[in-house]
């Protein structure tokens, strides 16, 4: 790679565009060999400031599907394309988002140019984000991004025209053969699959599916464990037991997925929540119906009958076999088990309903004489026999809460702020979180098997963990498209739920 000092014309007035806060959103530059690696290697800190994180994405070989998937992973969101990028930075909040510089290095040698300057002048006119784009100023692609409001760089790097450096595009392999798939370039891959329609036994819709994971994964095992997550059942039955193979040395396990399109047994539909009863699972979809299916293959096993209208925000079953539910509203809502309750337990739940109706929730849970709620301003709060407990546990909303019944009950609580928190009622909280990151919690759940307790999280920059809380080991996964909802099962299964797929997974 060149080297470029900071002295040079193009350098200077890049560093005079990122220091003005009246400048514009985007800045094109042209004829500039390695000056975006340059600055992305420069550092964030200068003279004690910190500095906007520089986040580099080459664009080389890549499509307007592949930018949109590798812009998302760096800055911490899940997009399934283009106008989905768009769509979720204007409406997510993500700490990350204002404090990034985009450098887009040579989208001259992109296989879909234009496209993909399209999305890089829709993303710049959000005003959420600093975009550099190295690009030909001869360009078709420069007549779109320069329609605007953007400086430009002229950089004067020779070269010829310019436009950076040239890298070389891998060759896209074999798109029916998923061995080959897995281990060849994810670039030339997605670029492959873009470009030619043909289904290739399934393959195809299986990536464009769970694509940003795939991309961003380290190795053909965890290529192959994610196309075995989103493959529907109408794929080519000689691409299961290949993935399979391929997948050996993940340390999970596919134990059954379910693909919108799937026949048998049908996708239970899109899973806005999800929570485990035994060896069930209950699902509510995006339109509020609550599906009943088995936990050890999937298998349909009815609908919960609710009153419920709108969407469920949360379900929390109790041990009596009551299912409560949290509406979009943050109101209580009870459906009631084959059992008759204790007159104690409806008590205790019309209390909290009541209250509720004053003072919406945000996140629910129950256990035996215990009903957990989250709040807005990231309190928790415990509903209980002996009365009410109280914790200030997240900083912004709660966005999800689990309870254990163990020998010593705990609950856990992931909020806005990105933290997992550890709790029981009556006692201070524990001091340090379960686990936090950059991102949202976007759901939880907590569950007491015969392994000891664990917890799964996900959050909405796509990543899912299963937390043994016991020896604080964790297992990650992340299957690509946004996941919604988590659960564990009593045999400490993970449970993930998305808009187009659920999954189930058990550990190697």
């Amino acid at each position: 790679m060149p080297s470029v000092r900071a002295e040079r014309p193009g350098a200077s007035a890049l560093l005079g565009w990122l220091t003005d806060p009246e400048a514009p959103r985007l800045c094109l530059v042209t004829e500039a060999p390695g000056l975006l690696p340059w600055l992305a290697a420069q550092g964030s800190r200068a003279g004690g400031r910190r500095r906007a994180a520089r986040v580099l994405v080459p664009l080389s070989g890549q499509t307007a599907l592949g930018a949109a998937w590798a812009v998302a992973g760096r800055l911490g969101v899940v997009a399934g394309s283009a106008g989905d990028l768009v769509r979720v930075l204007a409406t997510t909040e993500t700490g990350r988002v204002p404090r990034t510089v985009l450098l887009l290095s040579g989208l001259h040698a992109a296989a879909e140019p234009v496209r993909i300057a399209e999305m890089v002048r829709d993303l710049a006119s959000l005003g959420r984000v600093r975009v550099v784009v190295e690009v030909r100023a001869d360009s078709a692609e420069y007549a779109v991004l320069s329609a605007g409001r953007v400086a430009v760089v002229e950089a004067g790097g020779g070269g010829g025209g310019g436009g950076g450096v040239e890298g070389s595009v891998p060759l896209v392999p074999d798109l029916s053969d998923p061995v080959a798939v897995c281990a060849g370039d994810p670039v030339a891959v997605t670029t492959g699959y873009v470009l030619d329609d043909e289904p290739h036994g399934g393959l195809r819709a299986a990536w464009l599916r769970a694509g940003q994971a795939l991309c961003a994964a380290r190795s053909p095992a965890e290529r192959a464990l994610g196309l075995l997550a989103v493959l529907g059942d109408g794929a080519d039955p000689r691409l299961r037991p290949a993935l399979e193979s391929a997948a050996a040395s993940a340390p999970w396990r596919v134990r059954w997925s379910r693909v919108v399109g799937d026949v048998a047994p049908p996708w239970p539909g899109a899973v806005a929540a999800l929570a485990a009863q035994g060896g069930t699972l209950l699902a509510a979809d995006l339109g509020g119906v609550v599906r009943v299916f088995s936990s050890g293959d999937a298998r349909a096993l009815g609908r919960l009958d609710h009153a419920v209208s709108g969407r469920v925000m949360a379900l929390a079953p109790a041990p009596d076999g009551t299912v409560l539910l949290l509406d979009e509203r943050g109101r209580l809502h009870t459906v009631r088990g084959r059992e008759a309750r204790a007159p104690y337990l409806e008590r205790l739940t019309e209390a909290v309903a009541a209250t509720l109706t004053r003072h919406p929730g945000t996140a629910l849970a129950a256990i035996s004489g215990s009903v957990v709620v989250g709040d807005r301003l990231g309190s928790v709060h415990a509903f209980g026999l002996t009365g009410l407990h109280q914790a200030a546990l997240h900083s912004g909303r709660v966005t999800a809460v689990g309870a254990v019944e163990s020998e010593t009950p705990f609950v856990c609580s992931g909020g806005a702020d990105g933290t997992v928190r550890l709790w029981t009622p009556g006692r201070d909280p524990l001091p340090d979180a379960l686990v936090s990151r950059g991102s949202p919690v976007v759901s939880l759940h907590a569950a007491e098997t015969p392994f000891g307790a664990f917890v799964a999280v996900a959050w909405a920059d796509g990543g899912v963990e299963l937390h043994d809380v016991e020896s604080r080991t964790r297992l990650a996964f992340r299957p690509g498209p946004a996941v919604r909802a988590v659960a564990v099962t009593a045999d400490r299964g993970l449970v993930v739920g998305m808009d187009e797929a659920v999954v189930c997974l058990e550990r190697r």
